[in-house]
C-alpha cells in the first residue's frame, strides 16, 4: 500500500475524515459535500481504478484494497470519522468468481474497515447500506419498509443483496461489542458527479441519445444524490450508534422516471412497454449468456432488477426525518443535475437533445 497522506502531528489542524468508495456515485458526491463544509478528507483509492472523481480535489490520497487489512490500517492511521461507501454493486448472479468478488469486496472489506477503525480509535463509522437488503411485508411488498423489517433470505436474491445484508450483520456485531457504527441506507441514486457512470446514469444517456426504444414498468424508491449525502452527514452528526436510517427522496415508477427524462432532455419517451412477465424470461436467458460469454457487456434489465421493479417497494423515511431532521428534495431536480453532468461530459451526442440551462449544476 502506498500513500501520500501526511502524518497527523499534534497541534495541527483537525484530523481528516476517512472516505472509501470515492470513485463511485455516492462517494464522489460525499467528498464534495465534505470539502464544501471545510472538512479535511483522506480518500482510499485503488491505483488501477478509474479515479477521475478526485481529479483536482484538495484531498489526501491513500492507496490500497479493502480486502487487505494491513493496507486499511495504514490508510486510516491518523483519521477521525469514517464514511465507508465502497461496495461492488451488481444486479447479476454471475459466476463463482464474480460472487466471491462481491462477497470479499463488500463483506470482508467492511469487516476490515470496522476492525481498523476500532484498533486505531478512529471514531464513528457510517456505512452505506442498500434498500434491497432491508426487509419488507411478505404479503404486500408495497407497504412502506421500515428499518426494523428483517431481510428475507428465503426467496431468490442477488449476490449483491445477500452481501449487503451480511454487511449489516458485520456492523451489528461491531456495535454489540461497543463500536460506534451506523448504517445510512441508500435507495437508487440519481444525480450528478456520476463518473463511472451508474446504471441509471447510462440509462439517462441512452434515453437522451434515442437508444432506448422500449421500457418495462414497475417501481422503486429513488434518492437524490444530494439527499443521500445529507443523510450520511446527518448520521455522522446526529445518528444513534447501532441504528440504521433509510434515505429516499420519492417512490417512482419507471414511467414516472421516463416522464422526468423527457421533460429534462426534450427527447420523447419510448411508447412501447414490455410487460414484466414477458421481459423476465428474456432477461434470464440474456443474462445467463452475457455473464458467461460477454461478461463485460453492460446489462440493463437483469432478472434481479426486474424482480425489484415487480415488488414496487416503498420506503418509510419517518425515522430519518424525526431523529435526524432529514428533508428530501425532488427527483426531478436530481434528474436535471444528472443530465447536466453527463451533457457537460459529452455523453449526450443527440443534436436534438435539449442543452441544459445550467451546465455547472452537474458539478455542484
Amino acid at each position: 500500500m502506498a500513500s501520500d497522506a501526511p502524518a497527523n502531528q499534534p497541534g495541527t489542524a483537525d484530523p481528516p475524515v476517512f472516505l472509501t468508495g470515492v470513485a463511485g456515485h455516492v462517494g464522489a458526491n460525499l467528498v464534495r459535500r465534505l470539502l464544501d463544509d471545510g472538512v479535511r478528507v483522506r480518500v482510499l483509492l485503488r491505483p488501477d481504478d478509474n479515479n477521475e472523481s478526485v481529479e483536482g480535489l484538495d484531498v489526501e490520497r491513500a492507496y490500497g484494497d479493502l480486502r487487505d487489512l494491513d493496507a486499511i490500517r495504514q490508510a486510516l492511521a491518523g483519521c477521525h470519522g469514517v464514511y465507508h461507501c465502497a461496495a461492488l454493486v451488481s444486479t447479476i448472479d454471475g459466476d463463482d468468481a464474480h460472487r466471491r468478488d462481491v462477497f470479499e469486496s463488500n463483506v470482508i472489506g467492511t469487516r476490515n474497515v470496522l476492525q481498523a477503525a476500532r484498533e486505531l480509535d478512529a471514531g464513528r463509522v457510517v456505512v452505506t447500506g442498500s434498500f434491497s437488503a432491508v426487509g419488507y411485508d411478505l404479503d404486500d411488498s408495497s407497504i412502506p419498509t421500515k428499518e426494523s423489517m428483517p431481510f428475507y433470505p428465503m426467496e431468490r436474491t442477488m449476490p449483491y443483496e445477500r452481501s449487503k445484508a451480511m454487511v449489516e450483520t458485520e456492523c451489528w456485531h461491531a456495535a454489540a461489542g461497543g463500536q460506534d457504527v451506523l448504517i445510512a441506507t441508500s435507495c437508487a441514486v440519481v444525480g450528478g458527479n456520476d463518473f463511472l457512470p451508474s446504471r441509471l446514469g447510462r440509462t439517462l444517456c441512452d434515453f437522451a441519445n434515442r437508444k432506448l426504444h422500449a421500457y418495462v414498468d414497475g417501481g422503486f424508491e429513488f434518492v437524490a444524490a444530494q439527499d443521500l449525502v445529507q443523510g450520511h452527514v446527518l448520521c455522522m452528526e446526529r445518528g444513534r450508534s447501532g441504528q440504521k436510517y433509510i434515505f429516499s427522496t420519492e417512490f417512482q415508477t419507471i414511467s414516472d422516471m421516463l416522464d422526468h427524462f423527457q421533460a429534462v432532455t426534450g427527447v420523447n419517451r419510448p411508447r412501447r412497454q414490455i410487460p414484466l412477465g414477458l421481459m423476465l424470461p428474456f432477461a434470464e436467458l440474456s443474462s445467463y449468456l452475457l455473464s458467461r460469454f460477454w461478461p463485460s457487456y453492460p446489462q440493463r434489465f437483469t432478472p434481479g432488477a426486474i424482480r425489484l421493479l415487480q415488488q414496487r417497494r416503498h420506503a418509510d423515511t419517518s425515522k430519518a426525518k424525526e431523529e435526524l431532521g432529514f428533508q428530501p428534495t425532488s427527483i426531478r431536480a436530481a434528474v436535471q443535475e444528472a443530465y447536466a453532468f453527463h451533457y457537460q461530459r459529452d455523453a449526450v451526442n443527440n443534436p436534438r437533445a435539449r442543452r441544459p440551462e445550467a451546465l455547472a449544476a452537474g458539478s455542484e
